[in-house]
């Protein structure tokens, strides 16, 4: 017997799959096709000034639906939600946390409302094709990588990369051609890569390998806001038909003011990995993934995405990537005008007091630039460690950096900037300065990071390093093992030690320095770090 029930008023319609299909079934396929077309035309006869975010749009009318909803979440649109939760954010988050319904399409095959929105970001980005992340930048850095790199293929990359990009290589097998970046060790901070280190790199593999390079991995800009010239790395790798990625995640605003760098993509990137939710104002987590050019099969990182992200993706994630793209699309030139304006005149404040430095281009002068809206600010002049300086700005003003070093801290300006909050930091410093820097006797050595030490050896491959045998030695005696874990200071999640390598006594001293400075070190087995996991031999 085949039978069904169908009650029409204003409720949502589902595609129904059945070998055969009954009367309200056919209507609810009309019903559910009309429904679709409506929010199509909602956002697809825009006119040139008025902005319609087509996800965004398609989830608040999928949100509006009196329909008897017998789908996940369990949460059922707030009905259930734990009060503890909307006591701290509210009811309505729940009522637009919806799955992959029809009329929302579909991340992995899209044909409506997201694929429109996709199309939107790359238009305004200068991609040729743009995908929306939920897995954050790690998930697009880790896509990037296997779709351009087989097993045993060599990744040129920094030394100084995100733990994502060892992830990629664990995933994907390839190999690691590390560059050592330029290295400041009055601020203890790198730079980036230069277009001859890039020539040396490809040339080494070459010799060796008899073969290119699978691909080249730059990170810019650094967290600290520091640019390479990626449009002359992006040459040279054209000239060798070596895919170029960047790791463009804090510079999602680039291009879109005057004093601003200029973007990966309009240097000539193949792939580039943005944050979307960093400077710009998408949710925690949400990123973006651009293409150029012909170079990379697309199909391939279709199929890699759908390898890496949620097949349940969050909505609310994808929904603010859509509205933060249509958001910077309202006023691309000018939208930045006041955030820059504030981070100008903070850096001009800051300058002024005495003990306390900025870092400035002419610090790093083989690289073309420094986000203007990226400021660090040193603490060499005052005696204190960048850890000493934030515990008391906090403490004190209530301010919070972005960024901790053993030197500095590095504020990120941004467009909820408020001048209120400038003008705080600069109290704090200034207190930093009256208090710390009569008395500047005392120096803050700073060990020489690992990260930047040219004598790095690598034994096994990330991958083979992740699957390894592996047995815990005390730290202090772990030097010339294999390390089997990958230890980094969080943030940025730059590694000190990477899975594979020697550990060398720089390192290990290092690590137990900024531990006692107050940093906190992640992906090590031992969290108090009075052991570490290598590799057995």
């Amino acid at each position: 017997m085949n039978s069904c029930l169908n009650i029409g008023h204003n409720w949502s319609f589902r595609l129904i799959k059945t070998p055969r299909a009954c009367v309200s079934q056919e209507s609810s396929r009309v019903a559910l096709r009309k429904k679709q077309e409506e929010h199509s035309n909602l956002f697809k006869n825009d006119s040139p000034n008025t902005e319609n975010p087509p996800l965004v749009t398609a989830l608040k009318a999928s949100a509006e639906q009196n329909a008897a909803r017998f789908h996940f979440p369990g949460h059922n649109r707030g009905n259930a939600a734990p009060s503890s939760f909307t006591d701290l954010i509210g009811e309505r988050p729940f009522l637009h946390d919806l799955p992959e319904l029809p009329e929302l399409d579909n991340l992995f095959s899209p044909e409506g409302p997201i694929l429109e929105a996709q199309k939107r970001a790359a238009e305004l980005f200068g991609a040729s094709e743009t995908w929306f992340l939920v897995g954050g930048s790690t998930c697009g850095v880790q896509t990037a990588i296997m779709a351009t790199c087989l097993p045993g293929e060599t990744l040129v990359l920094p030394r100084n990369c995100h733990i994502s990009a060892i992830s990629g290589m664990v995933l994907s097998g390839a190999v690691p051609k590390y560059i050592v970046p330029e290295y400041h060790s009055d601020w203890d901070i790198a730079g980036g890569i230069t277009p001859s280190q890039a020539k040396a790199a490809i040339k080494e593999v070459v010799q060796k390998e008899g073969r290119n390079p699978a691909a080249v991995f730059i990170v810019s800009p650094s967290y600290h806001g520091i640019c390479s010239d990626i449009r002359e790395i992006s040459q040279l790798c054209r000239n060798n038909k070596i895919p170029l990625i960047v790791d463009e995640a804090h510079g999602a605003h680039f291009s879109f003011h005057r004093h601003l760098p200029t973007s990966a993509l309009s240097q000539g990137a193949d792939l580039v990995v943005q944050s979307t939710h960093k400077v710009l104002c998408s949710l925690t987590q949400s990123s973006m993934l651009h293409l150029s050019g012909n170079l990379i099969d697309r199909e391939k990182i279709c199929r890699c995405l759908q390898t890496l992200q949620s097949s349940s993706p969050s909505y609310l994630l994808l929904a603010s990537l859509d509205a933060a793209r249509a958001q910077l699309s309202e006023n691309p030139e000018n939208i930045f005008n006041e955030a820059i304006r504030l981070a100008v005149g903070a850096k001009n404040g800051i300058k002024k007091i005495p003990g306390i430095s900025v870092l400035d281009v002419l610090d790093f002068p083989n690289f073309l630039g420094i986000d203007p809206l990226r400021v660090t600010v040193g603490m060499q002049g005052i005696g204190l460690s960048g850890f000493e300086a934030d515990e008391v700005l906090f403490r004190d003003f209530g301010v919070v950096p972005e960024l901790v070093g053993t030197h500095s801290i590095t504020l990120a300006f941004n467009l909820g900037t408020k001048r209120e909050h400038v003008s705080r930091l600069v109290l704090g410093l200034k207190y930093l300065s009256e208090t710390y820097y009569i008395n500047v006797e005392r120096a803050i050595d700073v060990k020489k990071v690992a990260v930047f030490d040219n004598d790095i050896k690598m034994v096994l491959s990330p991958r083979d390093a992740f699957f390894a045998s592996k047995r815990k030695v005390v730290i202090e005696e772990s030097v010339g093992e294999i390390c089997g874990e990958l230890i980094c200071t969080y943030p940025p999640g730059i590694p000190v030690l990477f899975p594979g390598e020697f550990i060398t006594e720089e390192a290990v001293e290092y690590l137990l320095f900024v531990k006692r400075k107050g940093a906190t070190v992640t992906g090590a087995a031992d969290r108090l770090l009075s052991s570490v996991l290598v590799c057995c031999k």
